[in-house]
C-alpha cells in the first residue's frame, strides 16, 4: 500500500543559457527553492515527489531566438545522465524524493541533434526513466521527436507503448511524462494511461495559453479522462540571459496539481518570481476508483477498433528530420503548418473560411 504523500511543483525563476555551463546557475536556484518548498510542504505530510517544470534548467532560448539547431545541440544540450542530472540527483538524495524534470538533450546515436527529454530520478539520484517529447510547440520549438525519425525509432526501440509513452513503476506509483504541448493532444494521455501511468508530468505552458485557460482545461481533461494525476507546475520569471536585468513573466502563472477525477488539489496562480505549488497524491484512492467505478473509469470502455478508423489516414508527416536538421521558424510555417492546413481543407475535415 502506498500512503498519501505531497508532491511539490517548483515554479522557478530561470535564466536562459548561452552555453551548457550556464545551466548550473539555474540548478543552484532550484536547490534554494526546493529548500523552502520542501520544508513548508512537509509540515502537512511528507514530500516524496519534486517536479521541475520544462525550461527549469536551460530556459527556451533555442526557441525564443530561433537558434541554429546544430549549434545549440553542440553548445547547450546536455547528456542524460550527465553532470546536470548528477546535480539534481544531489537534491533527490538530500530530500529523499523522486524528481521529475526536463532538458533539451542529445541522443548518443544522433550526432549534431537534440531532443526534448523528460526524465525521472529516484531518491538515490539515478535516472530511471527518459521520455522523448512527441509533440513540440509548433512552429517555434526546434527539438527532434521520435516521430520525426519514426522508421529509425521503431527499428531501434520497437513499435510499443513503452517505446513512445514510457512508464516507470516506483514506490510512489507509476510515473510518466507528457510535457507541455504533448498534453494538448488526447492521444498522449491515452498512450500513457494504457501503459499504466498513474502520475503524469505536464509542464510548462506559455502565456497567453495560461491566461485563456488552455493550460488548465487540457491538464484537467487529461487527468479526468484517464483517471490519473497530472502535475502542471509552470515556469516563473524569465531572464533572457544569465546577465540580463529585465525580468519577464512569460508564462503567466496558473500552476496546478490535478487528481484522477480532474479536481484541482493544489493551485498557485502567481507566476512573476519564484514560488511553488503543492498537492496530495493518493495512489490507493486512484486505484480504488479505477477498480470500482462503473462509469467514470472510462479507459475500460475504449472501443479501439473504432479509434483505428479515425487514425487510418496519416496527417502529420513522419520521418520529417530523418535526413535533415529541424527547420527554423519561417521555413517550418511554410513547409509544414501551411501544408497541414491545406491538407485538412482538401480532405474536407475543415471547411475554408469565407475570406
Amino acid at each position: 500500500m502506498i500512503d498519501p504523500y505531497n508532491c511539490v511543483g517548483l515554479i522557478p525563476t530561470v535564466w536562459g543559457i548561452r552555453r551548457r555551463e550556464d545551466i548550473m546557475k539555474n540548478v543552484e536556484h532550484l536547490g534554494h527553492l526546493t529548500k523552502a518548498a520542501a520544508w513548508l510542504a512537509s509540515l502537512d505530510i511528507p514530500v516524496r515527489l519534486l517536479v521541475i517544470p520544462e525550461g527549469g534548467l536551460q530556459g527556451f532560448n533555442d526557441e525564443v531566438l530561433d537558434l541554429d539547431h546544430v549549434d545549440f545541440a553542440n553548445t547547450c544540450a546536455i547528456d542524460i545522465p550527465g553532470p546536470e542530472t548528477d546535480a539534481l540527483g544531489k537534491i533527490a538524495r538530500q530530500y529523499g524524493v523522486f524528481v521529475m524534470a526536463q532538458a533539451k538533450a542529445r541522443h548518443p546515436e544522433w550526432r549534431d541533434r537534440f531532443f526534448n527529454v523528460g526524465f525521472v530520478l529516484d531518491p538515490e539520484g539515478s535516472v530511471i526513466l527518459q521520455h522523448y517529447k512527441l509533440a513540440t510547440l509548433y512552429p517555434v520549438e526546434h527539438s527532434m521527436t521520435p516521430h520525426d525519425v519514426f522508421d529509425w525509432w521503431i527499428e531501434k526501440y520497437g513499435r510499443t507503448l513503452q517505446a513512445f509513452w514510457p512508464v516507470v513503476d516506483t514506490k510512489i506509483g507509476r510515473l510518466g511524462v507528457m510535457m507541455a504541448n504533448e498534453a494538448s493532444y488526447p492521444e498522449n494521455g491515452r498512450g500513457l494511461a494504457l501503459n499504466g501511468c498513474e502520475v503524469a508530468y505536464r509542464a510548462s505552458f506559455p502565456h497567453p495559453g495560461t491566461g485563456n485557460d488552455f493550460f488548465e482545461i487540457s491538464s484537467r481533461a487529461r487527468a479526468l479522462e484517464n483517471n490519473m494525476y497530472v502535475l502542471s507546475p509552470n515556469m516563473g520569471t524569465y531572464y533572457l540571459f544569465p546577465d540580463s536585468t529585465t525580468p519577464i513573466d512569460t508564462f503567466g502563472g496558473h500552476s496546478y496539481i490535478i487528481d484522477h477525477r480532474g479536481g484541482i488539489v493544489g493551485k498557485q496562480e502567481y507566476g512573476a518570481g519564484s514560488t511553488y505549488v503543492a498537492g496530495v497524491i493518493n495512489i490507493e484512492q486512484l486505484r480504488h476508483h479505477r477498480a470500482n467505478a462503473q462509469v467514470s473509469n472510462w479507459l475500460k470502455d475504449v472501443r479501439s477498433e473504432l479509434a483505428q478508423i479515425i487514425y487510418e489516414k496519416e496527417i502529420y508527416p513522419k520521418n520529417l528530420y530523418l535526413d535533415r536538421e529541424p527547420m527554423k521558424h519561417a521555413e517550418y510555417k511554410k513547409e509544414v503548418i501551411d501544408r497541414q492546413i491545406a491538407l485538412m481543407h482538401k480532405r474536407g475535415a475543415w471547411k475554408k473560411p469565407g475570406r
